[in-house]
């Protein structure tokens, strides 16, 4: 038992640094902008094109990623996708031309959506009151990754040039294939449900499209969704603009915004295990803790916005505190969100599910940085900001409201399901 307590930890470890390095490649085009457009003449419409393409291949993915994880070996097909990260970002190294590199970027974005299978595994190694926690430890890797690419960027990229910075992380990518293929073993899906409990054998379930479209029946899960398409508008917003913000409208010379940038991430980071832990915490005493933590998690995020916006320009340290404690609420409805999706679904159709809400929330990231950008055009992006974050938060909030109402009824249909797959192997096995 000790054995497989620790067995289960390293593969939390190297998914950390899968995703942790995976972050860091995929947003290291933001840093390398300036020498990528200078060494291929590019002006600004066509360098945002190989970044729109990037994501718009990563959200057809989805549903396939989501098939195949639901299907086959989901710690093979991570391999793979870890292969895939590092052949393609070799490939867009090697491009000589802008078509090339356009088509090869974009190529990148296959492995962007691959992470609904890891999550579904790591599901199966630990139990529905942890899962929280977990998932906000691997979320840490967002922000983290963010930094670590923007250092790669600014400082290696001067070095060995920005596709020497490509080859170093491609070649990550295929390191990591490998120990992911001969280090992370297949557990049997939903062995680490409650009802499994003390089950020799745990029976094989495989994917099917009959309860594929039950995922549609659920109540909890289209208030998600719904969520997921609104919830991604100010992160979105923020990511594109918040950089210029400071510069354009607070003032802030580029020291000034890398340290306020650094410690905003930092204490972001921080955010994603406390919201994790807290959905946990509640979890255990009440189905509806998870949707609860994350309703207070953006509604304080759009109260603590609209003050941290209201600050004068002169105050930079009033303006930090109060922009430190935003970044620290509003990540909590990410962990609590994948949680519950995989908390009333049955373990075959899991990445499938998250796959959708992922789908669903691709849709509504391309819209945002457009949106923000028209009305900063008219107004100014502080104007934006409140009007398409707090907004949105605001939608949310009441999507966790109705979560934290519908999602017992869920969950009880879902403990009910394992309770008889759990007697039927007790039955076979007896």
């Amino acid at each position: 038992m000790k054995s497989q307590s620790r067995y289960r930890w390293f593969v939390v470890a190297v998914f950390f640094v899968f995703m942790l390095l995976h972050q860091c490649d995929k947003l290291l085009i933001g840093p390398l902008t300036t020498p990528i457009m200078k060494e291929f003449g590019l002006n600004h419409a066509q360098m945002g094109f190989i970044t729109t393409g990037a994501l718009i291949v990563g959200a057809v993915f989805y549903p396939l990623w989501g098939y195949l994880y639901d299907r086959y070996a989901r710690a093979k097909l991570l391999a793979l996708a870890s292969f895939l990260w590092g052949a393609t970002t070799w490939i867009s190294a090697i491009a000589p031309t802008y078509p090339t590199f356009m088509l090869t970027r974009a190529s990148t974005g296959i492995d962007d959506s691959s992470y609904p299978g890891l999550y579904s595994l790591i599901a199966d190694y630990f139990m529905p009151q942890v899962r929280g926690k977990i998932y906000g430890l691997l979320e840490l890797t967002m922000p983290l990754g963010y930094l670590l690419g923007m250092i790669l960027g600014l400082f290696l990229g001067g070095v060995v040039g920005w596709r020497g910075v490509f080859y170093i992380t491609g070649a990550l990518g295929v390191l990591l294939a490998v120990v992911i293929f001969f280090g992370v073993r297949e557990p049997p899906r939903g062995q680490s449900e409650p009802e499994m409990a003390g089950l020799e054998h745990v029976g094989t379930y495989r994917f099917s499209w009959a309860t594929a479209r039950d995922l549609l029946k659920k109540p909890t899960l289209l208030v998600l969704f719904t969520q997921g398409f609104f919830g991604v508008f100010p992160w979105n917003v923020i990511a594109y603009w918040f950089f210029n913000y400071l510069e354009a409208e607070r003032d802030y010379d580029q020291n000034a915004v890398f340290t306020t940038m650094v410690i905003a991430v930092l204490i972001l980071a921080a955010g994603y295990p406390v919201g994790g832990a807290l959905g946990d915490y509640f979890f255990k005493r009440t189905p509806r803790g998870r949707a609860l933590v994350a309703m207070v998690g953006v509604l304080t995020g759009a109260v603590l916005l609209t003050l941290t916006l209201s600050v004068p320009n002169e105050d930079q340290g009033l303006f930090m505190v109060m922009l430190g404690l935003t970044a620290l609420f509003i990540p909590f409805a990410a962990s609590n969100v994948i949680a519950t999706v995989y908390d009333i679904t049955l373990p075959e159709v899991r990445s499938s599910a998250l796959s959708f809400q992922s789908l669903v929330e691709s849709s509504g990231a391309a819209l945002a940085p457009v949106m923000a950008g028209l009305i900063a055009d008219q107004t100014s992006l502080k104007s934006a900001f409140l009007l398409i974050c707090v907004s949105a938060w605001i939608v949310c909030g009441v999507c966790f409201a109705l979560v934290a109402w519908l999602v017992p009824q869920d969950i009880r249909v879902l403990r009910q399901q394992m309770a008889e797959r759990a007697a039927h192997e007790r039955a076979v096995t007896g």
